[in-house]
């Protein structure tokens, strides 16, 4: 399967990803990280999409969870 075929699910599901996010351009990668991380993608995508390293992104995850964001608020 080519690269750039358009039934290749992974450069849909990196397409997707970077619209999510187009509009963050400016915004740190913990925010970034932030919002992909609510659409299940797997560590090295979201680095790809964020064009960081993929320890940039375990950092913004730990950074997340230290400060508690993305945990849901109790009623």
């Amino acid at each position: 399967m080519k690269e750039n075929d358009e039934s290749n699910p992974t450069a849909i599901r990196l397409m997707l990803g970077y619209l999510c996010v187009a509009r963050e351009a400016e915004s740190s990668v913990v925010r970034k990280v932030e919002i992909l991380d609510r659409f299940g993608l797997a560590t090295a995508e979201i680095a790809k999409i964020c064009d960081c390293g993929v320890q940039a992104v375990l950092n913004a995850r730990h950074m997340l969870k230290k400060s508690g964001h993305g945990k849901k608020k109790k009623k």
